[in-house]
């Protein structure tokens, strides 16, 4: 019979832990019901709090109080449970753990809370806000989505870029539709014998009568380089709304115009030219830099004449022989 007491025991303990159970089963309904009760006013504190700010200057803000609510609820209803499951159990307890803790998983978790940390910053400075169009290094494109984690945004060509926001708020990030209104340029090259101020006036002329070009600001026809091959002009208007699809519209259409325009005044789009110059080494003037053309045509028309090859052998033969006899005297 001795053989059988752990087996005895192990059982008497089961039966505890079965007895204790069901003895709970009350508790952990309640427990239950009670966090699903928290969890319901959660997501409706939630959905208020987004409706409340629904506007575009207070929409990020509204997701973090949204975010941090909800979390919030969710947090005290689990202590509720728990303490209604473990009588007990001291919320204090678990805060003292967390504590000494905190060190340890501060570490081990430092990117995630930096991202954390940098997620509600963004969204409480709101640099940037959904729907906007941004430049982050290599990517662009719209924003679709602001998370405490990352960054998403769709870039033109119909992909996801998902980008840590640790890396958003800590470098430089353009924002291409913070403003109402864009500027956009193109430099236009016409030859050196063209008109320059007939080529501005027909640019300005383009830009002040096409519809998606703004008045306010006026559009700018300015020189801005005197290249190897054209005078470079730079044409400045503004459009509106500025975003990507709208600003290659009114691109496209623009130039159009000023090529149309232009090529019919006569105003030539030259493309880039150089000229080679190859110097004559068989001219008497060779070596002779204050005489050397260096392909150029003689002015006066006193070219220099050309040495033959024979005549270039014998003066290098005396050239040498000379050099030699010199070497020699000495």
């Amino acid at each position: 019979m001795d053989s059988f007491t752990p087996l005895q025991t192990a059982w008497q303990q089961l039966l505890s832990m079965l007895k204790g159970t069901i003895a709970l089963l009350p508790n952990i309904l309640i427990a239950i019901i009670v966090f699903i009760i928290f969890w319901f006013v959660a997501k409706f504190s939630r959905r208020l709090i987004k409706n409340l700010t629904k506007r575009k200057r207070s929409r990020n803000l509204g997701l973090v109080l949204a975010r941090l609510s909800q979390g919030l609820i969710i947090l005290v209803g689990a202590f509720v449970a728990l303490a209604i499951v473990i009588p007990s159990f001291k919320p204090g307890d678990l805060v003292q753990l967390l504590g000494v803790s905190g060190v340890a998983v501060g570490f081990a978790f430092r990117d995630i809370l930096q991202n954390f940390l940098a997620g509600i910053l963004i969204l409480i400075t709101e640099p940037f806000v959904i729907d906007d169009q941004i430049v982050f290094k290599e990517f662009e494109g719209t924003v679709e989505n602001i998370q405490t984690r990352a960054t998403t945004i769709r870039t033109y060509d119909g992909r996801r870029i998902v980008i840590p926001n640790a890396e958003l708020f800590t470098n430089s990030v353009t924002v291409n539709t913070a403003f109402e209104k864009r500027r956009l340029e193109y430099d236009i090259g016409i030859g050196y014998g063209d008109d320059i101020e007939e080529a501005k006036q027909i640019i300005l002329d383009v830009l002040h009568n096409h519809p998606e070009a703004l008045s306010d600001p006026p559009p700018e026809a300015l020189v801005v380089d005197l290249a190897a091959s054209t005078i470079n002009i730079r044409a400045r208007w503004w459009i509106d709304p500025p975003r990507r699809a709208d600003a290659l519209d009114a691109q496209d259409k623009v130039l159009t115009q000023f090529n149309n325009r232009l090529v019919a005044a006569g105003i030539d789009l030259p493309f880039p030219t150089q000229q080679i110059l190859f110097h004559d080494q068989t001219e008497e003037t060779d070596g002779d830099r204050a005489r050397q053309r260096e392909g150029w045509p003689s002015v006066k028309g006193n070219n220099p004449k050309s040495k033959s090859i024979a005549s270039s052998l014998r003066q290098l033969t005396r050239d040498s022989n000379r050099n030699n006899n010199g070497d020699g005297n000495n």
